[in-house]
């Protein structure tokens, strides 16, 4: 990804695919909106899981990252250790601080904001800010998405878990689902290379392949090695291409 630390302060000013302040907040509202109403189905897996109303608005308000809580109420709801939910969650959203490194480069935010903006660093506003070439475009893009996300999420999570207990037992209308589906349509855009697709793949094979062995939560930490091990053997891979090819340049070297 090309650099962008030294990005102007506005359009205008001769940057390739500047523009205009109403297409970033149109972008940024577009997002915010189809991914905001995805929190009803939060709402719904968490009060299906057992979590009452005031828990499950807290950890929209105060998590505020979907993958990180789909996977805690759905830890729980398998009946794992609270501890061990908790850490699945945590180390799905670790990824959100290495966001922060990035946006807090391109945003340049005084630091007085900066604890505020940190609530809303995550995939949806990470992605739109990054697309943006100048600085004023990061800003309105992360504002705008992070505002309208945070608040569309926090509303359609007090929906979701006020219609969960509304129509009872979510497991006998199939709505268990509906968080994993959520994921995963979040997710699949996302796998746009062969490596992030065997990333993904392999964490499948991790996480389904455990359920019957390891305890509830666990099997999510255990997925989190296949990034390390693809990697691993894509390395070992290239490392003896490599060595491949300065063989065969040898022996040419040789019969010559």
């Amino acid at each position: 990804m090309t650099e962008q630390t030294a990005l102007p302060d506005a359009p205008g000013t001769g940057v390739a695919g500047a523009k205009p302040d109403a297409a970033v907040v149109r972008d940024a509202l577009g997002v915010g909106v189809a991914v905001g109403l995805s929190g009803f189905a939060f709402g719904v897996t968490s009060a299906g899981s057992g979590l009452s109303l005031a828990q499950t608005c807290a950890l929209s308000l105060l998590v505020f990252t979907g993958a990180s809580q789909f996977a805690l109420v759905g830890a729980l709801a398998a009946g794992g250790n609270p501890l061990t939910a908790a850490a699945g969650a945590f180390f799905l959203g670790v990824r959100n601080a290495f966001y922060g490194l990035r946006l807090s480069q391109l945003l340049a935010l005084p630091r007085a904001v900066r604890p505020f903006a940190a609530q809303w660093v995550i995939d949806e506003t990470t992605a739109v800010a990054l697309a943006q070439p100048t600085r004023r475009g990061v800003r309105i893009g992360f504002t705008v998405t992070g505002l309208t996300l945070y608040v569309l999420w926090n509303l359609t999570t007090l929906l979701g878990a006020l219609g969960a207990e509304a129509i009872g037992d979510t497991d006998a209308w199939g709505l268990d689902a509906a968080g994993p589906a959520v994921f995963l349509a979040l997710l699949a855009p996302m796998l746009k290379n062969t490596t992030e697709r065997a990333v993904a793949a392999l964490a499948v094979l991790l996480g389904l392949g455990l359920l019957p062995v390891l305890p509830a939560g666990v099997p999510v930490l255990v997925a989190a090695l296949a990034a390390p091990l693809v990697l691993w053997a894509r390395g070992r891979r290239a490392g003896g291409a490599e060595a491949g090819a300065v063989r065969g340049a040898a022996e040419g070297e040789d019969e010559r």
